[in-house]
């Protein structure tokens, strides 16, 4: 299970690498392409593909100054799948709100119906 920036991560180097092969990526261009609440610098970003890498997410062919040479490895690409197929099968709580507002009317509305016809 990958943390919140390495997840980030992940699927901005996925969307970099489409193809099956490597491709060098800029380290300034990962970093702009993360959201600015979970944005990282260089080293802590360095620490992410590490342990991407070690985790056989993604396989570094070689890491120079500002720039990677990687590709994203199967288990990466399905790790991102998952969470993909995990968002959409997640409850939709504002529907179970609903439909429990509008039965619990319901129910308060036969209530007082068969409390009228009791009382006579």
């Amino acid at each position: 299970m990958l943390d919140i920036k390495s997840n980030l991560v992940l699927k901005i180097l996925q969307k970099e690498c489409r193809s099956s092969g490597y491709k060098v990526i800029d380290k300034a261009d990962i970093i702009s392409a993360m959201p600015a609440k979970h944005r990282v610098d260089e080293e802590g970003l360095d620490h992410i593909i590490t342990f991407l890498e070690r985790n056989e997410c993604v396989h570094v062919k070689y890491d120079d100054e500002n720039v990677y040479c990687l590709c994203v490895l199967p288990r990466g690409n399905q790790i991102t799948e998952s969470d993909e197929k995990n968002k959409s099968k997640q409850p939709k709580f504002w529907l179970l709100a609903l439909l429990c507002t509008i039965f619990s009317l319901l129910g308060g509305f036969v209530g007082a119906i068969i409390a009228n016809f009791i009382k006579f």
